[in-house]
This record gives C-alpha cells, sequence and structure tokens, in this order.
C-alpha cells in the first residue's frame, strides 16, 4: 500500500514536513477555539483559493485541512475512530467505533459490496430497511390509475381520449 501513500512525497511531503497527513474524515473540534480563532472563514478562504485550481482538492474532506496545517492544528483521532480496511488491519477492527467504508485502491470494490464483507450485520440491516420501504411504499401510496376519460376532456389535436389520473380509492365509488 505504499505506492498509494501520495503523501509521503512531493507536494505533501514538502507541505507537511515533519507533520503527518490526516487521513481521516472524522473531526472532534473545540468549538470555542475554532470560532476564536475563525478557523471556519480561513477554512472557506483556502478552500476558495484552491478549488481554482482543477488538480487540487480531489480528496475535500482531507486536502483542505490537512493543507491548513499550519494555520489550525489537527490532531488524528486514535484508529478505532474511523477504522477503514485500506489502512488499519483486521484485528484493530474489534476496537472500532465506526467504519469507513473507504475506497481500496488496488481491489476497487463497490462500497455495498464492501459493506456487506466487512460488516457481519450490513445484510441483516439491509433487508430490514428494504422491508421498511415497501411497507411504508404500500401503506402510503397512493391509488393510481390511469383510465380514458370521456368526461371533462381536453381539446386533443390527434382525436385520442384523454388519459387522467385517479387519486381515489376505488373501493368508495
Amino acid at each position: 500500500m505504499d505506492g498509494y501513500r501520495f503523501w509521503k512525497s512531493g507536494y505533501w511531503a514538502s507541505h507537511l514536513g515533519h507533520r503527518r497527513y490526516h487521513i481521516s474524515a472524522l473531526y472532534v473540534i473545540d468549538l470555542k477555539k475554532f470560532r476564536k480563532i475563525a478557523a471556519g472563514d480561513r477554512l472557506r478562504g483556502q478552500y476558495y483559493g484552491l478549488s481554482q485550481d482543477p488538480n487540487s482538492l480531489s480528496n475535500l474532506d482531507q486536502d483542505l485541512p490537512n493543507n491548513m496545517i499550519h494555520q489550525v492544528n489537527i490532531y488524528s483521532l486514535p484508529e478505532e475512530w474511523l477504522w477503514c480496511e485500506t489502512w488499519c488491519d483486521d484485528e484493530s477492527k474489534k476496537r472500532a467505533k465506526t467504519i469507513d467504508l473507504c475506497n481500496n485502491p488496488q481491489t476497487k470494490e463497490p462500497k455495498l459490496k464492501a459493506a456487506t464483507r466487512i460488516i457481519a450485520e450490513w445484510a441483516d440491516y439491509d433487508q430490514e430497511i428494504k422491508t421498511l420501504m415497501a411497507q411504508w411504499e404500500e401503506k402510503d401510496k397512493p391509488n393510481l390509475s390511469l383510465s380514458k376519460s370521456t368526461t371533462n376532456k381536453m381539446p386533443v389535436d390527434n382525436g385520442d381520449p384523454t388519459i387522467s389520473i385517479n387519486t381515489h380509492d376505488p373501493t368508495e365509488l
């Protein structure tokens, strides 16, 4: 995986110096300090400047804060706060508080397929959600039926009858 650690050479190695590139997309912020140093304004300004370059910010949630590392201190959370299969080992997964379904540059496996493989409960949760959605759609779906209307026709150039949508319950007729 070292070939994918882009922060070890080029721009990022030069920019970061002795600091590390923070790969986490999960941040904890001291909001009072954040506001006191106007970090939000700084981030917006930096984003505006970098967004002018089409080669910048390809990974916005990581690149923007790392680009500002000299202005706003960043400290990484322990690995268990955002476990990622690409960068973390299987043993540490047992302690994971959140799991990031990050892209693995070697396999390019679709995220939903990875989720089913990585998270044991995923298939059950996914099925539960599909069942709830189907129940909701069946319960709340208006009864739409297409019928050829013979009353209140709007003029149609081709002479075909107008198609109307009835949203009433046919059992109430």
